[in-house]
């Protein structure tokens, strides 16, 4: 179990929960009321802690280790999947994944950002930090839902796109930029959730649909809090005064009219318990596919773009 910084009250109540534990494994003493009242009061600081989390918190929470990525959700949210590689031009990005599945029996098309539970993945999956050829990989499976008329969800979590000389070189931002106007008239729905960081055009190339909502503990920005430091005040210190002032959380997204909702997650973030939080995006999922099917196709691109010109505040001056 990984704490961060600001868990550490908990994690030491959690080394004496442990401890007991092996006291009383070893038969000597009898320890139940202990552990009992200890594993009480661990809960009663949990709710204290995660009740009220600064944005930085959320960030941190977001960037968690433990935390499940795109490939834990579909293993345990839908059936029968069959992933689909390259962008039939340069090569396959493993930073994106994507392919056909089921969500109780209905065909669909899943696309994602994905990271790495150990230092050997995130190095295969380059940190989730996708090139030019994911995101055109990523419009291939669109195309190919449309064509088939399967609804697409997609699954955003990235630091944002891969900034190399070679991406740049490759097209990144005109690869970005058609996947936005690609997927704004897109004759199929779309459903996108930010699982993890949803971080600048790397979260937009697969972030423009009929829904948006972001998971309890994510962000959702122009740019990650440390570099919008580094640009404001030249250091990294202040990246909790940025990430407060970027209002990245999904509470700010939310208010801002920017995302749809909001999907909870277990208590110590979706890191706590992968079934739970599988359950409950599921459950959330199904839901809003069965509300966008009932509203039909005739209406389903105008709707999309009216729904993106309408946010934002601006002032027309007139004279």
């Amino acid at each position: 179990m990984v704490f961060l910084d600001f868990e550490k009250p908990i994690a030491d109540l959690y080394e004496q929960l442990n401890k007991l534990r092996e006291l009383d494994n070893q038969g000597d003493i009898n320890m139940e009321e202990m552990v009992e009242s200890l594993e009480k009061k661990i809960e009663i600081e949990r709710e204290k802690l995660y009740k009220n989390l600064s944005a930085w918190q959320r960030v941190q929470l977001s960037r968690h280790p433990e935390r499940p990525y795109t490939l834990d959700y579909i293993s345990r949210i839908f059936t029968d999947f069959i992933e689909l590689h390259g962008d039939r031009n340069v090569h396959d990005d493993k930073a994106i994944v994507g392919g056909m599945a089921k969500l109780d029996g209905k065909p669909v098309m899943i696309i994602g950002h994905q990271k790495g539970h150990n230092t050997k993945e995130r190095q295969f999956r380059n940190f989730g930090m996708a090139n030019p050829e994911g995101y055109r990989k990523a419009l291939r499976l669109m195309r190919l839902a449309e064509k088939f008329n399967m609804p697409v969800i997609c699954f955003i979590d990235t630091p944002g796109a891969y900034p190399g000389l070679e991406a740049e070189d490759r097209g990144q931002a005109e690869a970005i930029a058609r996947n936005i106007y690609e997927m704004s008239h897109l004759k199929a729905n779309i459903i996108c959730y930010i699982i993890g960081e949803g971080a600048s055009g790397g979260a937009l190339g697969i972030g423009v649909g009929d829904r948006v909502f972001m998971l309890e503990n994510t962000w959702y920005t122009v740019i990650s809090p440390e570099n919008c430091s580094t640009i404001l005040w030249r250091s990294w210190d202040y990246k909790v005064k940025a990430a407060e002032e970027l209002k990245l959380t999904p509470e700010h997204m939310f208010n801002f009219n920017l995302v749809d909702g909001i999907v909870p997650e277990p208590l110590g973030g979706a890191h706590s318990d992968y079934d739970e939080m599988a359950a409950t995006l599921k459950k959330h999922i199904a839901t809003n596919l069965k509300e966008l099917a009932k509203e039909g196709n005739k209406n389903m691109v105008r709707k999309r773009i009216e729904k993106y010109r309408n946010m934002g505040k601006f002032h027309i001056k007139e004279g």
